[in-house]
């Protein structure tokens, strides 16, 4: 919702610090985009569902801003429609300082937190009070049935503007429910995985020795690793595109390979980040990296290598990912955003909770990206032939992804007159 957020919070005062700053330029551009219907999709609905906090932010006859926390059990916050949201407001210390702010003063602000996720989302809305007397239906579906506080009066929120906020500096916590189910994943897997073959101390016998830093499941399915030097010293630069050949340990002793795209774009020096789809049905590579690799393993590499260029001039890019083919496809986009430069991301995949990424793409880059489901309950699929037929003379195209995907397009790409090499692409099988 980039130009709804933007008439909002960029008033002039925040304008001329932008311009003074040097970020105006990027800025401004969110404000010129289309006129906008304000909706949250299905993947804010699903965030909002899922939290048991907020914090709330009113103004006061004063000009004040008070800022208060809201809790109760999961999905306490409800979305009443793709515009409205609401709550049912317990009984608390009897201060009203919100419930009063809102009389004189509608407005209201939202920040809704996961902090396991490192997520956050910003709401804007204009806030109303309901109450039993006045209209007790819809109090009622703001009511938890089993939470026995006493609600006091609902408050209905019409959304005017959202906008998902950079990770960067998001701790991560966790409640300990959290804790408590994933100390019982662990002991399930522990009970449940078969014992691995011994190891050498390190796998691999490339030039560049790295240690397993982090890992992440983004999906049922695919795992984000972190990967850092060893020995604590500056990684080799890459550029948007490049993979990695990594070492992994067969079931059998075997030692084997694969390559695996980089999925940030190339601004850290300090650890490289590959994501890995498990494959049940593959080679047992995928299978094997998933059982075998560890935090503070060591693996022998050699550095990065590209055969996925993104191009380095002003052209506008159109990037197409299938599935996990949306790893380096990620991260040409972080890089043309940092650039300046205009791309669209067209990124299909099963359903939301199996793709990668995408509620990333949903805070970054949420004017620069759609997404298509095969298999949601409204199926939504990729019209590659309008698609390409849309793009401009200069516009570079790029597609990673299953060969059914790739072929498509490239076969499209010749129907409508197009110079081989304007469509790049690398096939994940």
């Amino acid at each position: 919702m980039a130009r709804a957020f933007a008439k909002i919070s960029f008033t002039p005062d925040v304008q001329a610090v932008q311009a003074e700053m040097g970020s105006r330029t990027a800025y401004r551009a969110a404000e010129l985009g289309d006129i906008e219907t304000v909706a949250l999709s299905e993947f804010e609905q699903a965030f909002i569902a899922e939290r048991d906090s907020f914090y709330q932010a009113t103004v006061s006859q004063s000009g004040w801003p008070y800022v208060q926390h809201r809790g109760g059990p999961a999905g306490f916050l409800k979305v009443l429609d793709e515009q409205t949201i609401g709550y049912a407001d317990f009984s608390g210390n009897r201060q009203y300082l919100s419930v009063g702010n809102l009389r004189g003063d509608d407005r209201i602000s939202l920040l809704l937190m996961d902090y396991p996720g490192r997520q956050r989302l910003k709401i804007w809305g204009r806030a109303r009070v309901v109450n039993e007397r006045s209209e007790p239906e819809l109090l009622a579906k703001l009511e938890l049935p089993d939470f026995r506080a006493p609600v006091e009066r609902g408050i209905v929120i019409r959304v005017e503007a959202f906008d998902w906020n950079c990770p960067k500096y998001i701790t991560s916590r966790y409640s300990q429910h959290e804790v408590e189910a994933l100390l019982a994943q662990s002991r399930q897997q522990q009970q449940t995985a078969p014992v691995a073959p011994q190891t050498p101390v390190a796998l691999g016998n490339g030039v560049l020795p790295l240690t397993i830093g982090g890992i992440r499941q983004l999906t049922p399915r695919i795992r984000a690793y972190e990967l850092r030097h060893a020995d604590g010293e500056r990684l080799p630069t890459y550029q948007a595109g490049a993979h990695l050949r990594v070492p992994i340990a067969l079931p059998d002793g075997t030692i084997t390979s694969r390559t695996y795209s980089l999925t940030d774009a190339p601004d850290n020096q300090d650890c490289y980040r590959i994501a890995v789809l498990r494959v049940e049905n593959g080679e047992g590579g995928s299978l094997a990296l998933h059982g075998g690799w560890q935090i503070g393993a060591r693996l022998n590499v050699d550095g990065p290598d590209n055969y996925f260029p993104l191009h380095e001039d002003e052209r506008p890019a159109l990037l197409i990912a299938g599935g996990i083919g949306i790893t380096p496809i990620k991260a040409m986009a972080e890089t043309l955003a940092a650039r300046g430069t205009a791309f669209q991301l067209h990124y299909t995949g099963r359903a939301p909770q199996e793709m990668a990424f995408i509620k990333e793409f949903q805070r970054q880059f949420p004017e620069h990206c759609r997404f298509y489901f095969s298999r949601a309950p409204n199926p939504t699929r990729l019209d590659v032939p309008g698609l390409l037929g849309k793009a401009t003379a200069d516009t570079v195209i790029y597609v990673c992804g299953p060969t059914r995907l790739i072929d498509s397009v490239r076969q499209t790409a010749r129907q409508l007159g197009m110079a081989d090499e304007r469509v790049q692409f690398e096939s994940f099988i």
